[in-house]
């Protein structure tokens, strides 16, 4: 049964799944009703002091069509490595027998899925005619947000930071390589006032991105941030924003830029305006005025994960 399961490896799933077509693949599966339980989620202690290492278990299906999990670990030592901290497997079965029918890089669909969700956020929640896109972080992120923005709002000057300036630069001759300038930003705060959407994409415990530097119009991403403990605004950042999940179960439990708001009391609960399951549907709205601050936090959805799998699968053939 399992002699002739197709492997589809990283060149696979960048060259199949453009953000255009996953950001409408994403929006169709928000919109549905498949079941996503909450991911399994699992700390290993490392030796040698090293920062403790992250397990997750991550199922979603579509009852009688298909079933797909996703074992990742996230691994913060691997930079010292030069490794991505991001590496896992994805596997896709048949909803109606069980039987594998692929298995993928976990990494390559991790990192597309996750910037198509942002983009998609963006789509409902970035003014129309966002310019400038900073990029906060220079890691196996950077380049998928950078070029998901760029598929649904008329980006034309991408900036980047990062804590270390020759990652920033080396991330930056890639992108150049690739046909897209960036410009390498010296100074963080000035980055992310001149930005009409601000991405993070960082393993951070302290806030990067401040409130008091946002001005009104503006769009924050926060993807990389996901415990509780970690967190990548400010208090001030979330009460300044409307604010905006991927899902309200998973941003609740796991997303530290809205629980340690919730904490502090900068937000409540029913701050929080509406997930991607709503914004999708159409129960709710996305960007009301083009002065209004929009704040969108993602954790992550196994249901990402299987609607880009799903996806990649038909374009295999």
């Amino acid at each position: 049964m399992t002699d002739n399961i197709p492997f589809l490896p990283a060149r696979k799933v960048d060259a199949l799944l453009d953000y255009k077509g996953l950001v409408a693949a994403l929006r169709a599966a928000f919109a549905g009703n498949w079941t996503v339980p909450i991911r399994h989620h699992h700390g290993i202690e490392m030796p040698d002091g090293e920062a403790d290492q992250t397990l997750l278990l991550m199922p979603a299906w579509e009852a009688g069509k298909s079933i797909g999990i996703k074992i990742v670990t996230i691994t913060p030592g691997n930079g010292a490595r030069n490794l991505p901290a991001v590496q896992g497997l994805y596997l896709l079965l048949d909803g109606l027998t069980g039987e594998p029918r692929a298995l993928i890089d976990g990494k390559a669909l991790t990192v597309r899925r996750t910037a198509a969700a942002s983009a998609l956020a963006a789509d409902y929640c970035a003014r129309p005619d966002a310019a400038t896109h900073l990029m906060v972080g220079a890691g196996a992120l950077s380049r998928p947000l950078i070029e998901a923005h760029r598929a649904v709002r008329p980006i034309t000057r991408s900036l980047l930071w990062a804590r270390d300036p020759k990652k920033a630069a080396a991330k930056a001759e890639e992108l150049k390589a690739a046909g897209i300038a960036v410009e390498v930003a010296p100074d963080l705060e000035a980055a992310v006032r001149a930005a009409d959407i601000i991405s993070t994409g960082t393993l951070s415990h302290e806030p990067l991105v401040k409130g008091a530097w946002l001005r009104p119009g503006q769009h924050l991403d926060l993807v990389g941030a996901f415990l509780p403990e970690m967190r990548e605004s400010d208090d001030e950042a979330v009460r300044r924003a409307r604010v905006y999940v991927d899902t309200m179960a998973g941003a609740l439990k796991e997303a530290g830029d809205i629980v340690l708001a919730i904490k502090s009391g900068a937000l409540t609960p029913e701050d929080i305006v509406a997930d991607l399951h709503g914004l999708a549907r159409g129960t709710a709205k996305g960007r009301q005025s083009p002065d209004e601050i929009t704040l969108f936090k993602s954790v992550g959805t196994a249901l990402e994960d299987l609607a880009a799998a799903r996806l990649l699968m038909e374009r295999a053939g």
